[in-house]
């Protein structure tokens, strides 16, 4: 049975994937138009180099929407995790207790108090806002800090995922296009497929490592602080 950490990520996973196989199908010219002509008639024509080169830099929005959503759920679960087993917040380990605080300093107080009962275990989640996290910059460095937040293993195999360095070139296209820096085509023209699709498997390769150290990190309730022992 597939856990809940993945199956959000193996449905987006598929999205990108299909995305990718058409694209290069493209390429290959497997994959043509076609167009209604005069009298009826079927035209089959190639796509325009230009909306190939704007095709594949959507590309890059659809593998930055799947690592954003990946980190955002990943952390939800942890925090979903922490309220279902009704963990404390002085049993959490140190950096997680800054992330907590961090959290609850940027809410209405009168909200925050609303959502307390017990306040050692209502605050860990009571400030927390899944909508605050990686909002458009999110990379491998970034990953790697969260995990450093949170006490999860950010460790991977660098020959699968080169550590998800891809990851910043993801996020610089996505952004370059998100806030009109460079046009779709421009992005597309700087990139070939085969370096797309060595992107995107590292990526994909990448994000399925952190979460499964993230799965590890819950069963083996890591994120209690080791110094006071169980809960």
């Amino acid at each position: 049975m597939t856990s809940t950490l993945f199956q959000d990520f193996n449905e987006r996973s598929k999205e990108v994937k299909k995305y990718f196989i058409f694209l290069k199908s493209l390429e290959q010219g497997t994959t043509k138009l076609i167009m209604e002509g005069k009298n009826g008639v079927a035209k089959i024509r190639k796509i325009d180099p230009e909306l190939e080169k704007t095709l594949k830099a959507s590309g890059f929005l659809l593998l930055y929407n799947l690592v954003e959503a990946t980190m955002r759920n990943a952390i939800e679960a942890i925090f979903e995790e922490l309220r279902s087993k009704g963990v404390s917040f002085d049993k959490i380990r140190p950096e997680l207790r800054k992330v907590v605080l961090k959290n609850v300093a940027k809410r209405n107080p009168d909200k925050v108090l609303l959502q307390i009962t017990a306040i050692s275990l209502d605050i860990i989640t009571a400030g927390f806002d899944k909508e605050d996290l990686f909002s458009g910059n999110i990379d491998g460095r970034e990953i790697r800090k969260t995990g450093d937040m949170y006490g999860f293993s950010c460790a991977t195999d660098y020959a699968k995922t080169a550590n998800g360095s891809d990851l910043l070139t993801v996020k610089i296209n996505r952004n370059d296009l998100a806030h009109g820096i460079k046009s779709f085509a421009e992005v597309g023209r700087d990139q070939t497929m085969g370096d797309l699709f060595k992107i995107k498997n590292k990526v994909v390769k990448y994000l399925k490592q952190i979460l499964q150290n993230i799965e590890t990190y819950l069963a083996n309730e890591e994120y209690l602080d080791s110094s006071t022992g169980t809960f």
